[in-house]
């Protein structure tokens, strides 16, 4: 345990950036996911509507640092070329 002040605040930063990074992270790994299950249903309407809601939680992670910017270029051309095969 921390003993001095700016160790104890450092901590206390820390929890709260974590807590906020997975919350970002789960959120775009849900969006992820329920475009994939659309996929995988063959569900082409569905699967459009998705890929914007995929894609925003995608970049805002890839914006806020939670993941990287490329990493994140390649999930969105993977995902977007996806649903273009569907179609």
């Amino acid at each position: 345990m921390a003993n001095i002040k700016s160790s104890e605040k450092a901590n206390r930063q820390r929890i709260t950036r974590t807590a906020h990074n997975v919350a970002q992270k789960t959120a775009m790994r849900t969006a992820v996911k329920r475009l994939r299950t659309a996929l995988g249903q063959k569900n082409s309407g569905d699967a459009k509507t998705l890929l914007g809601a995929a894609i925003k939680a995608i970049d805002r992670a890839a914006s806020k640092g939670v993941i990287k910017k490329g990493t994140a270029s390649r999930s969105v051309s993977r995902l977007t070329l996806a649903v273009a095969r569907l179609a």
